[in-house]
């Protein structure tokens, strides 16, 4: 699924790093598991939890209950769902609203490009691609900071990146690096995405990235950076 953030194209690097020393029956945790783009690469024991309520609903709706999404949704009725969401289920609109622009919630209608993209029918085949592959997968809504985890799990955080655009408000950064000094002092295994991190934590891995949204969350143009991996080394 195309979402905001998505570490798709980096998930051959970060895995094997993620799964390097995984137990049997050792649970797969991701607070912040978005559009499922490493989830779906993993087998065994696994928690996705998002705090976004629609997308979560979505992803409910198109695992648990086998709801089979349109392969296309008109302009009018992608606002009339933007802008009477009462009149919706909430799973429709998680599965209208994340296919916009750039996978932003309800960031603009994406029209198609004749003869060239048909972007309805791509959010539609990429998302049943990923349904066999995400089966047996424990569904969570909430904040990561009240998500119940596993004793001694492996957890991938991709939370929403320090001063970038904010596709979740009023994230507490702050609070965030803290949560994970905790999880890593209770016995878990806990990585980390991002650009940047505090002082204690250290990078394990790398890359150069592009992405279509400035440093301040306007699009136009490509922003270079750095995509990092971090773990917790006091």
């Amino acid at each position: 699924m195309k979402y905001m953030g998505s570490k798709s194209r980096f998930a051959k690097d970060l895995l094997p790093i993620l799964l390097k020393d995984r137990e049997n029956d050792q649970y797969y945790v991701e607070p912040f598991a978005g559009g499922m783009n490493m989830m779906d690469k993993v087998s065994g024991n696994r928690i996705a939890n998002d705090a976004h309520q629609e997308l979560m609903a979505m992803w409910c709706a198109l695992i648990y209950d086998n709801w089979n999404p349109p392969s296309f949704v008109s302009e009018a009725l992608y606002l009339d769902m933007r802008d009477n969401p009462e009149a919706f289920k909430s799973y429709e609109r998680g599965y209208v609203g994340f296919n916009s622009y750039a996978g932003k919630w309800f960031a603009g209608y994406r029209r198609d490009k004749e003869g060239k993209r048909d972007y309805w029918r791509e959010h539609y085949n990429n998302i049943k691609r990923q349904i066999p592959f995400l089966k047996g997968v424990e569904l969570r809504n909430q904040s990561y900071l009240e998500l119940d985890i596993p004793e001694n799990s492996i957890i991938y955080c991709d939370p929403p990146y320090e001063a970038t655009t904010s596709y979740r408000s009023g994230f507490d950064h702050v609070k965030f690096w803290e949560w994970c000094r905790e999880k890593s002092k209770e016995g878990h295994q806990v990585f980390i995405s991002e650009y940047r991190a505090p002082g204690d934590f250290y990078c394990v891995w790398e890359r150069d990235a592009k992405s279509t949204f400035s440093y301040n969350g306007t699009s136009g143009g490509t922003k270079e950076s750095k995509e990092r991996l971090f773990v917790y080394q006091p």
